[in-house]
């Protein structure tokens, strides 16, 4: 099964208004299901901004996912600023019931809770996926780790589907027994502190991913309400540190030496430097619960 919807859509309809918004959502939406049926797969239906698919095999699913990606992007880089908008995918696999057309299913439930959480032009999968789709010379997998997932009662192994061309992958996934080699590009050690309530934490570039969140089983555990459980995950990928929201409030960023800071809602950007992060609030708030930053080579001490 396969879930693709569009990622910030609620921001396109407060920029263009109802009317543009929805015709462009709609157009979208229907080259996601073109998209589908063109590569083998069948339209289950269409939910607001959102597709549902089903195709045959893992396989043919993620490949087509990671083509639509691909085609996505070059789709976007053709189109005003105001009218650009991601598509994030949530792939899994398993047994699903057909009903007049309808899928039922733990396969469709975890497909569409994978969308949500994954970041905009992002591919998550399940373990079960990626072991029956395999490696190939357009795809290959970042494994993400353990995570729980709404409805379930046990967390399930994830994996970020890599599908852009230009990138060379850090690790490559092997459908035998999901073995990683490590690629020259990604091949220098990188390194990361973070300072919290007097508490200092070093993360290598071979520690990643690293999770922020309430979760007790988050690497960076913080212990504040406004901080979702599963809030971030920091990648290492071209030789840096990514931060990646994943929550439900936001994620903001402050560089040393710019006042403006950088917000994250389902967004990503690089670390560089030195910095601070403020997890589920602004740093507007007094009380925001903020980490302090500082990625290997900027020599500031972290207070």
């Amino acid at each position: 099964m396969v879930f693709a919807d569009i990622s910030g859509s609620a921001a396109l309809y407060e920029a263009l208004g109802n009317e543009r918004a929805a015709e462009a959502v709609t157009q979208v939406t229907q080259w996601i299901s073109t998209t589908i049926q063109t590569h083998g797969g069948r339209v289950v239906k269409s939910l607001g901004d959102g597709v549902l698919g089903v195709f045959g095999d893992a396989a043919s699913g993620v490949a087509a996912m990671a083509t639509m990606l691909r085609q996505h992007k070059l789709r976007q880089d053709r189109w005003p600023q105001p009218l650009r908008m991601d598509i994030r995918v949530g792939v899994a696999s398993g047994e699903v019931i057909d009903v007049d057309g309808d899928c039922y299913g733990d396969a469709v439930n975890v497909a569409s809770r994978l969308c949500e959480r994954a970041g905009p032009a992002e591919i998550w999968a399940t373990e079960t996926t990626v072991l029956l789709a395999g490696a190939g010379p357009d795809v290959w997998y970042r494994k993400l780790g353990m995570m729980e997932i709404r409805g379930k009662a046990e967390s399930l192994m994830l994996y970020h589907v890599e599908w852009r061309e230009d990138e060379a992958p850090d690790s490559l996934t092997m459908q035998a027994a999901l073995v990683s080699s490590f690629a020259p590009a990604d091949s220098i050690l990188g390194q990361i502190q973070f300072s919290w309530h007097g508490v200092d934490m070093s993360f290598t570039s071979s520690d990643a991913p690293v999770h922020v969140g309430r979760a007790n089983h988050a690497q960076l555990c913080i212990n504040d309400p406004r901080v979702s459980r599963l809030h971030a995950r920091i990648d290492w990928r071209n030789s840096g540190f990514v931060l990646t929201d994943m929550s439900s409030f936001g994620t903001w960023v402050r560089f040393d030496g710019s006042d403006a800071p950088v917000r994250l809602r389902r967004d990503a950007c690089i670390l560089h430097g030195t910095g601070r992060i403020a997890l589920g609030v602004s740093f507007n708030e007094p009380s925001a619960p903020v980490m302090n930053f500082q990625v290997a080579g900027a020599n500031v001490h972290l207070g």
